[in-house]
């Protein structure tokens, strides 16, 4: 077996040593591999940009690639410069002299709704982290951002008339109408958390589910119920001016805040101590790391997995307070797809709570830059969408070197350990509970 072993005589194969360098990351490399992923995802979009450009009919050619003379009716430069300069609101001054925009002011329309989505995604971006955390797939955070939102919305709308009209009344709705939402979310997340520990169920199919449910039965409680009064839409009534969060230096038509998005760092801030500082964030790590070497230490794997859902669902909820007293107002039926990108926000952010901020503005500005794409060029904003599966897809293909050095015993306590052993340890240890002591 030694002559068939690589591991044995030092000498390992030309497999594992290319695998190797992708087993291991640090937070250091992990960064670069998002940087990485968004230049690729960049280059690979501007190629589908020519390509959707060549395909589609036009009277004249937008921009003609040098040297072979072809004629594309998209041209990528301009689409880049859009997406990336219109989301800020446009500080870089394009065909005039000098770089910057001397007329440009960051409290714009433009770069207010960029913030605004900013905003919304840090909460579903933390919501799916703190799950992944844990070694649970939270994909229902959409539906807890839905209950959270009509939490909020019937809070606001019951309480706002037994309190006098003012500041003070507004600060006391915001703060109780964004509890219910946590509450709402929280209790929405601790069900298919209470599923997969005391049942097994599987949590990525409950809470796809749970998606629906929470979406439907939203809806039929709105439009049998909680109506607004002539409303052509299925949507609550407006809660009050004075209990939404008030525009601060930005036009109101931006619907955001400066006041959310600093409560949105605080989150990530408390979220961040939570997780590395404290004795419950500890056992939501390692439960995620090795759930049975947890166990065999003290952890209540089951209480943890419960308890790490609930947070997650009260995170999915607060973002759907934010967006009905920031962005709508009230509760509508069409609620965007606000979960579900907090999914790809996370996984960029690499599910570390300090790295949702930057994911989150990133998101931010490709959703605020397809606007402006759909305004000022004849490019489907389609291919904006396209550019952020193609971030997600370059920045998951490191986790999918990392398998395949597990299954062929490459790496160190990252890799091969956690699959039970590293690759030149004795078969009898790393088969036996030394082996998942060592891992915890």
């Amino acid at each position: 077996m030694s002559d068939s072993d690589p591991d044995a005589d030092g000498d390992p194969s030309v497999f594992a040593r290319v695998v190797a360098p992708f087993v291991d990351r640090s937070v250091a490399e992990r960064l670069v591999i998002s940087v990485a992923a968004i230049f690729l995802s960049i280059l690979v979009g501007f190629a589908l940009v020519l390509v959707s450009g060549r395909i589609a009919e036009c009277s004249t050619a937008a921009w003609t690639m040098p040297i072979t003379g072809l004629g594309f009716c998209y041209n990528p430069f301009e689409v880049y410069v859009v997406l990336f300069n219109g989301a800020l609101g446009y500080p870089f001054a394009v065909g005039d002299p000098g770089l910057f925009n001397p007329g440009w002011t960051p409290f714009n329309l433009s770069f207010g709704l960029t913030l605004s989505e900013t905003t919304l995604l840090i909460f579903t971006g933390l919501s799916v982290a703190v799950a992944f955390r844990a070694g649970l797939f939270n994909i229902g955070t959409q539906g807890q951002l839905v209950v959270g939102a009509l939490s909020t919305a019937l809070t606001v709308l019951a309480l706002a008339p037994l309190l006098p009209a003012g500041p003070v009344a507004g600060l006391v709705l915001i703060v109780v109408g964004t509890a219910a939402g946590a509450v709402g979310g929280g209790v929405w997340g601790a069900i298919p958390g209470a599923l997969k520990a005391y049942a097994d169920a599987n949590e990525v199919i409950t809470t796809i589910m749970l998606n629906f449910v929470a979406a439907n039965v939203a809806y039929v409680l709105v439009l049998e119920v909680f109506r607004a009064e002539g409303s052509s839409v299925v949507a609550t009534r407006y809660v009050p001016e004075y209990a939404q969060f008030p525009s601060v230096l930005f036009p109101p038509s931006t619907d955001f805040t400066l006041i959310a998005l600093l409560v949105g760092v605080a989150f990530i801030g408390a979220l961040y101590y939570f997780v590395e500082h404290t004795s419950l964030g500890y056992d939501l790590r390692t439960s995620g790391v090795q759930a049975a070497a947890a166990e065999y230490g003290g952890v209540n794997a089951k209480l943890t997995t419960v308890r790490a859902m609930t947070l997650s669902g009260a995170l999915g909820g607060v973002g759907g307070s934010v967006w009905v007293l920031m962005s709508e107002g009230r509760w509508m039926a069409s609620v965007p797809d606000l979960g579900f990108d907090g999914i790809t926000v996370s996984i960029l952010a690499g599910n570390n709570p300090l790295g949702v901020l930057p994911a989150a503005f990133l998101f931010g500005i490709l959703k605020g830059g397809a606007l402006e794409i759909g305004f000022r060029t004849d490019v489907p904003t389609e291919l904006v969408a396209v550019l952020r599966g193609l971030i997600i897809l370059f920045v998951a293909m490191p986790e999918f070197f990392r398998m395949i050095g597990r299954y062929a015993g490459v790496g160190g306590a990252g890799g091969a350990s956690d699959a039970g052993g590293s690759g030149s340890a004795d078969p009898d240890e790393s088969a036996g509970g030394d082996g998942g002591e060592a891992d915890a």
